[in-house]
C-alpha cells in the first residue's frame, strides 16, 4: 500500500510540474512583441518623387478617386527646363478661356509636358502612355498640322474617346517640337473624356 500511495504522490507532483511548464509557455508567448502590420506605413523622407499608396483612395467614390489619380500623375510626370539661347522654339496655346500663352521651348519636347512645365491646364491621366485622350489638343493651322507625323493607330483609338475631335486634333503627348513646327499655336478644347485604355496600369 506504501508504494502506492508514493506512486500516487509522484504522479500528482509531475501532473503539477507538467501545468506549470505549459502556463510558462504561454506566459513565454505572450511576451513575443507584436510585429507590424504589413500594411503599416512608414513616412519616408522626400526624393521628389511620388510614390502611390496601392491603398490610396479606398472607399471614396468614383470621381474622388479619379481627381486623386489625375493629381498624382500631374505631380509624377517630367518638367522640363528652358532651352538654350539661341536654340529656342516657340509654341502658342490657347486655353478654355480663350487666353494665349506663348513660350519658347526645346526641340524634342512633347507638347504635354510642355503644358504642365508652365501650368497649362492639360491633365494626361495615363502620364503620356498613349492610353488616355486629356491630353487632347488641336492644331489651328492645317499647315502646321500636316508638318507632324502621321498618328499611330494607338494615338487615333485614344482620339475616338476625345471630346470635341476635329479633323485637326492629336495628342500632346505624341507631338514632339521640331523646327518645322516652330510658331505652332494649338488650341485646347473645352472639356476632355477621362476614358482610358483597359490594358493601361
Amino acid at each position: 500500500m506504501l508504494s502506492v500511495k508514493t506512486s500516487s504522490a509522484s504522479l500528482a507532483t509531475a501532473a503539477r510540474d507538467v501545468s506549470r511548464n505549459l502556463v510558462g509557455a504561454a506566459s513565454a508567448t505572450r511576451r513575443i512583441p507584436s510585429r507590424p502590420s504589413i500594411f503599416t506605413i512608414r513616412p519616408v523622407a522626400s526624393s521628389g518623387n511620388v510614390a502611390r499608396d496601392p491603398w490610396q483612395g479606398r472607399g471614396m467614390g468614383s470621381a474622388q478617386r479619379t481627381r486623386l489619380f489625375s493629381a498624382a500623375a500631374k505631380l509624377g510626370h517630367e518638367h522640363v527646363p528652358p532651352p538654350a539661347k539661341g536654340q529656342e522654339l516657340y509654341v502658342t496655346f490657347v486655353d478654355k478661356d480663350g487666353m494665349a500663352h506663348k513660350l519658347a521651348v526645346r526641340e524634342g519636347d512633347n507638347l504635354l509636358s510642355i503644358a504642365q512645365t508652365h501650368e497649362i491646364e492639360m491633365e494626361g491621366a495615363c502620364e503620356g502612355s498613349c492610353a488616355c485622350s486629356t491630353c487632347h489638343i488641336i492644331v489651328t493651322e492645317d499647315k502646321m498640322f500636316d508638318q507632324m507625323p502621321e498618328a499611330t493607330d494607338d494615338e487615333n483609338d485614344m482620339l475616338d474617346l476625345a471630346f470635341g475631335l476635329t479633323e485637326t486634333s492629336r495628342l500632346g503627348c505624341q507631338i514632339e517640337m521640331t523646327k518645322g513646327l516652330d510658331g505652332l499655336v494649338v488650341r485646347l478644347p473645352n472639356a476632355t473624356r477621362n476614358m482610358q485604355a483597359s490594358n493601361f496600369k
